[in-house]
């Protein structure tokens, strides 16, 4: 059985999800959130009649700080942290992380993410491409999954799939939609990840912003839909603008018409803006079309 666990991120719900497995050896965490989100975890664990320290194994789909933020809490509480390879580095030393980070969003940084600390070298394992974790009764199988993120990493459970954010972002009804931040968007890698999904021909996938969803075709083929109708907006419209400021909030325009078509309420909108920013998605794809053209 798997607990859904909100950490309600921002105060906003439905925006950050952690996912609560029950092993016959000890609680299985997948995802973190940031550490801003610890005490809400916490929370609900008691509720459940669990300490926290009843979690000894805590499995990240990626080292961004909404994800794995709150990872060295774990650690400091007993767990083992499974990660990509990649990522190991910036859970054990974190300031390349935090230094790339506060570009991005500079005097927000403790609002949003709270601190983050080292993790013991020896509370880290790395996982390789389809490799297996066994912890008593339950089996998790490593999907390494680049495309958003080059350390990304989705955790199949049974014929479950942990998707982190390689299946994007879809909040109750809403559609889906992508999660594009800089440094690593990779349009090719994305889709070949997807296509590593359904070929493990799940019957739900579990995403981190927010939920369970059935409907796992018509999702992953909308979500190639619009990747690519993002990024190519992006190309075709970066030239007009003098800045990325005129950029971004055009872009924002083009997907809030999108979202109020499907008749969406301005509260399930922000909860999207919560999870997906779409300034961070303007950044993530531009970086991705230099890169191609310098290629």
């Amino acid at each position: 059985m798997v607990k859904i666990i909100d950490i309600q991120f921002l105060g906003v719900k439905s925006a950050i999800a952690c996912f609560l497995i029950k092993s016959s050896k000890g609680l299985v965490m997948i995802e973190t959130g940031p550490s801003t989100g610890y005490k809400i975890i916490v929370q609900e664990l008691n509720n459940l009649g669990y300490n926290i320290r009843d979690v000894k194994h805590v499995f990240v789909t990626h080292i961004h700080l909404d994800h794995s933020g709150g990872a060295w809490k774990f650690a400091e509480n007993g767990a083992k942290i499974y990660v990509h390879p990649c990522g190991a580095k910036h859970l054990e030393n974190p300031q390349k992380l935090i230094k790339s980070a506060k570009k991005i969003y500079g005097d927000k940084m403790d609002f949003l993410w709270g601190k983050i600390k080292k993790i013991d070298k020896k509370k880290i394992q790395t996982v390789e491409h389809k490799e297996k974790i066994i912890i008593g009764d339950t089996i998790i199988e490593s999907l390494h999954t680049p495309g958003h993120a080059e350390h990304h990493i989705a955790w199949k459970m049974n014929d479950q799939i942990f998707a982190g954010d390689v299946a994007g972002a879809k909040i109750f009804d809403g559609p889906v939609l992508p999660a594009c931040p800089p440094p690593e968007i990779d349009l090719e890698k994305w889709e070949n990840s997807i296509d590593i999904i359904i070929k493990e021909n799940p019957k739900c996938l579990y995403l981190t912003h927010f939920g369970k969803t059935k409907d796992v075709d018509n999702h992953l083929k909308d979500l190639k839909k619009i990747l690519w109708d993002w990024a190519n907006w992006i190309k075709k419209n970066n030239n007009r603008f003098d800045d990325i400021d005129a950029l971004t909030e055009e872009f924002k325009n083009y997907v809030n018409d999108f979202l109020k078509s499907l008749n969406l309420s301005e509260n399930l909108i922000n909860q999207y803006y919560a999870a997906n920013p779409p300034y961070m998605s303007v950044s993530g794809l531009l970086r991705y079309w230099n890169k191609k053209n310098k290629d």
